[in-house]
């Protein structure tokens, strides 16, 4: 097992960062030929998972998810906390903090238009990221 922690800087809502190069980077330091990398973020107004990484589809995701949690919703959690992220901790559970992908052959096994990507979905800006990998196999 090799595990190591990404710090990703984000500005806040909308910022989404491409991590392929460096989940493969520590995929090849694990050594791992085959099994699984794990990828975990911490937090709960952030999420992680595959797409695209072009600007239409990026624009076609934050879209998409401003319709499922619109901005000018009145959010429970806003009124308990006063912090105006509940639509933020929505988006967030339902892309995820997690996903998982093959390693083969050393290399991970994901398609050549599929990369990995943060999403930031926090309102608040300039906000750090800790990104575990864990690989196995």
């Amino acid at each position: 097992m090799y595990q190591t922690t990404l710090t990703v800087e984000t500005h806040g809502e909308g910022t989404v960062r491409d991590l392929t190069a460096q989940v493969q980077a520590a995929v090849a330091a694990s050594g791992c030929e085959n099994g699984l990398v794990s990828v975990f973020v911490t937090g709960s107004t952030a999420a992680v998972t595959t797409i695209e990484y072009e600007p239409g589809v990026l624009e076609d995701l934050k879209r998409a998810l401003s319709v499922v949690a619109p901005d000018n919703l009145p959010y429970a959690h806003d009124r308990a906390w006063g912090d105006g992220n509940g639509r933020s901790h929505v988006k967030a559970a339902l892309v995820g903090p997690s996903l998982s992908l093959p390693v083969i052959a050393g290399r991970l096994a994901a398609g050549t238009w599929q990369q990995i990507v943060l999403l930031e979905l926090d309102v608040r800006p300039h906000r750090k990221r800790s990104v575990h990998l864990t690989v196995v196999g």
